[in-house]
């Protein structure tokens, strides 16, 4: 299983949202670069960015940032927010990117993910982040009537190879992973489901790992120092 350590950026810093609410925010630090460094030297292969001004206005301002991590970190980044369009994921694959997550678009607009795949095959995941089993959109602020669990299976239809499932309830709350949403994800689709949201302990990444998560996604648990990121890259990655 592979760990992904994550950086959500806003106007430049690195920032919590509590349950994706952009009114609740906490600033963790003002370098994300140094911060992607410090998990590369900690073990780590990938990265996870979201650019959050990006993901609720379609419009990016942390490119510059995205850019120095893909450069100067060593590791391999998944990034998403405000990947609208063909032209925006071929942009963040120049900057550097490894895999580019789409999330609003791929609710809205379905036919715009295949295209993206058929364009750009492995190197495009889809986010699906959900409330209550509805996935939401533009930076979780929009909760619309796309069952998630549907969603997850036409993106697999489509040929999607990764998926990142996010329950918005439990982002940024310490308070455990939905195992039963996301093994169901994982229980109908064919590709790689990748699980974030809530993660607080080593024991939330084994019952991950129990239901046959391809990664899991690490974020505020390791700015408060509830998981050493060393030790969970040592226990879960040692066969990645």
């Amino acid at each position: 299983m592979r760990i992904y350590p994550s950086l959500d950026l806003m106007s430049g810093s690195y920032v919590r949202l509590k349950q994706g609410n952009f009114n609740e925010v906490t600033t963790y630090g003002s370098d994300p670069v140094a911060k992607a460094k410090e998990y590369a030297q900690a073990g780590a292969k990938w990265i996870h960015v979201v650019d959050l001004d990006g993901s609720r206005t379609g419009d990016s301002i942390n490119e510059a940032v995205l850019e120095t991590i893909a450069k100067e970190s060593g590791l391999f980044m998944q990034t998403g927010g405000g990947v609208r369009r063909l032209s925006d994921i071929e942009r963040k694959l120049k900057l550097g990117a490894s895999r580019v997550v789409i999330g609003t678009a791929a609710v809205n607009n379905p036919a715009f993910a295949a295209q993206a795949i058929k364009e750009f095959g492995d190197a495009v995941a889809i986010g699906i982040d959900a409330k209550n089993g509805i996935a939401a959109a533009h930076g979780w602020t929009d909760v619309g009537s796309v069952n998630a669990v549907e969603l997850a299976k036409q993106m697999a239809d489509i040929g999607v190879k990764t998926i990142i499932y996010t329950d918005i309830a439990k982002d940024g709350m310490m308070s455990g992973v939905n195992v039963e949403a996301t093994a169901e994800i994982i229980n109908v689709v064919g590709c790689d489901v990748i699980a974030s949201g809530g993660v607080s302990s080593i024991e939330d990444l084994r019952e991950v790992k129990s239901i046959k998560s391809a990664g899991v996604i690490l974020g505020k648990s390791l700015f408060i120092g509830a998981i050493d990121l060393k030790t969970a890259i040592k226990e879960f990655e040692c066969n990645v």
